[in-house]
């Protein structure tokens, strides 16, 4: 049985939309964050040796990193449902943004999570760590005003790798969307899928979607 385990608050809701949009089915096993350091608690730690989230286990496989994750799923569950193929179109396009998401703009968001922790976000020796993240909201901005999902025309995990780091990291790593029209324009897209809403539900009952 194909086990979804998931940290509150973590690149782990991917995975749970992930099963919703395809309509798999998983078991959801649920963890909450430690009430003083904000971690994954012990239990979730003792799951893989990398102690983050996400983590899926299938009978005795035990799987982490969610582009890894979401490529299995999509394999052997899914029928190649939500992946391009190398024939179409868009196949560069989709590979490029499902890996840009924790290849670039996650670390450009912990980039200034780090930063803000120390002190440092307004030191100017800092400022071209700091741009990586402008860029890479600028390109998403760019991007969505051409087409209206990552890889084009069609929705695909390419999306659900790229709506972590402009909604649940934005908890971690506060970035304003009024200059992104695209961007809020395509987050309200999202926001209709019935799957998006059945995993939030499900997932993090208790957090709004940053979706503005």
């Amino acid at each position: 049985m194909l086990t979804v385990h998931h940290l509150g608050i973590s690149q782990s809701d991917r995975i749970v939309w992930l099963c919703e949009e395809l309509d798999i089915p998983y078991e959801l096993r649920k963890y909450d964050r430690d009430p003083v350091t904000r971690l994954a608690p012990a239990a979730y730690k003792a799951l893989h040796p990398c102690e983050t989230a996400p983590v899926i286990t299938d009978g005795e496989l035990v799987l982490g990193e969610s582009a890894a994750i979401i490529e299995y799923i999509i394999a052997k569950y899914g029928n190649g449902r939500l992946a391009l193929k190398p024939d179409h179109l868009n196949f560069a396009d989709y590979l490029y943004w499902f890996h840009f998401a924790n290849g670039s703009f996650v670390p450009a968001g912990m980039t200034d999570l780090v930063l803000g922790i120390i002190g440092m976000a307004d030191q100017e020796a800092v400022r071209p760590l700091r741009a990586r993240g402008d860029r890479a909201y600028a390109m998403a901005e760019q991007r969505l005003g051409q087409v209206p999902w990552f890889a084009g025309d069609a929705f695909t995990a390419a999306d659900i790798m790229m709506l972590f780091p402009l909604t649940t990291m934005r908890v971690f790593a506060p970035r304003d969307l009024a200059p992104y029209p695209n961007i809020r324009a395509y987050l309200t897209r999202v926001g209709e899928r019935p799957a998006f809403q059945r995993a939030a539900r499900k997932g993090d009952p208790d957090l709004v979607p940053l979706l503005s």
